[in-house]
């Protein structure tokens, strides 16, 4: 099953102008004629076929990488509300990752909130691309989801007790 890289890079509205998706694999220019590029990958875990967040790098045309970071689901609450939402434990397989395998019509990184992320690219990219995140698109609102995961009901309070 395909991953649909495209659709997630998509969700991350990324400003570089200068940006292609090939299979799985996000590269852009972000500086017009300079000799580094941005590369973001999905990160495997010890599971085949499930991801546990991005691996973004600075790639020289000539020296090739540079500098690499990575980028959790977990410590960047992508999929924080999913799991709380399905209970998903902590240290379950399914706990801030997606694998390839989904419903039909939906992407396998369904409920993914990516602002987090978008935010880490932001700062990573700040470093070694100064001036490119500002001069290309605006910020997303707040709280951009890949599709909406239903909340839990909220009507019912339960108090706490000692």
């Amino acid at each position: 099953m395909s991953l649909q890289a495209p659709e997630f890079f998509a969700e991350l509205c990324l400003p570089f102008h200068d940006q292609t998706v090939v299979g799985n694999t996000y590269f852009a220019a972000p500086v017009p004629g300079a000799p580094l590029r941005l590369r973001i990958d999905f990160s495997q875990t010890i599971h085949a076929d499930t991801y546990g967040g991005l691996r973004v790098a600075v790639v020289h045309q000539e020296r090739g990488e540079i500098d690499a970071v990575a980028l959790s689901f977990a410590g960047h609450g992508t999929f924080h509300r999913r799991d709380e939402a399905n209970n998903t434990w902590m240290n379950t397989k399914q706990h801030g990752t997606f694998d390839r395998y989904h419903r039909p019509g939906r992407p396998p990184w369904d409920g993914a909130v990516v602002t987090g992320l978008r935010d880490a690219i932001e700062q990573y990219t700040a470093v070694w691309f100064p001036g490119a995140w500002t001069a290309c698109a605006p910020r997303p609102t707040a709280g951009r989801t890949a599709r909406s995961v239903p909340s839990p009901p909220t009507g019912h309070v339960v108090a706490r007790t000692r």
